[in-house]
């Protein structure tokens, strides 16, 4: 077995970690946005979505998204925070969405993350 093989594999994959998240808004931000109005997005799957959610997301799957949003958010300033499963998801949606032309576009990252920010942010 050859272990710079693996050592390399292993940096590439911390550093993918690392990039994606560094992608994320961060707690302090996103809570500021959600006081101030900001929409929540899942991009997951009606089936994900489903199986448990944040009550004040409103579901756009990835695929759908450059249809839809258009059609239920047109004011392309209002700022949303995307989230998905993982922040994989959600970092593409930002990007769709800011080619697009949506100006104020975050990455709340996963599901998980989201419901803490989202959590704390209704407890203030």
């Amino acid at each position: 077995m050859n272990w710079g093989i693996l050592l390399s594999m292993g940096i590439v994959l911390a550093a993918f970690f690392a990039l994606k998240r560094l992608s994320f808004v961060s707690a302090a931000v996103a809570q500021r946005h959600l006081k101030q109005g900001a929409l929540v997005i899942d991009v997951r799957s009606p089936g994900e979505f489903h199986s448990g959610h944040l009550a004040a997301a409103i579901n756009i799957p990835l695929g759908e998204l450059r249809a839809s949003l258009p059609l239920r958010v047109p004011d392309k300033s209002q700022t949303l925070l995307v989230h998905c499963l993982s922040g994989g998801r959600s970092a593409i949606a930002r990007q769709q969405l800011k080619s697009l032309g949506y100006a104020n576009v975050f990455n709340l990252g996963s599901l998980a993350r989201a419901k803490t920010i989202v959590n704390a942010t209704q407890k203030d």
